[in-house]
């Protein structure tokens, strides 16, 4: 399991690589700095949703920094 399913791994400011809605089937990854939380649940099995400070929406796949 991957860092990025945990809510508590996850902060505002930090670098990560996330997986846009519209890449779910490539499994092309966006790198960026989150802005927003958007998953409350404390555990999300496809990641927790993010928003990144660019606008871009998508779920946590790597923790970068």
């Amino acid at each position: 399991m991957n860092e990025g399913t945990r809510r508590e791994n996850i902060k505002s400011g930090l670098k990560v690589k996330i997986v846009l809605k519209a890449d779910q089937r490539s499994g092309k990854l966006t790198e960026g700095i989150v802005k927003d939380l958007l998953t409350n649940s404390s555990v999300h099995p496809h990641g927790i949703k993010v928003r990144l400070q660019d606008g871009q929406v998508g779920r946590v796949q790597e923790i970068i920094e």
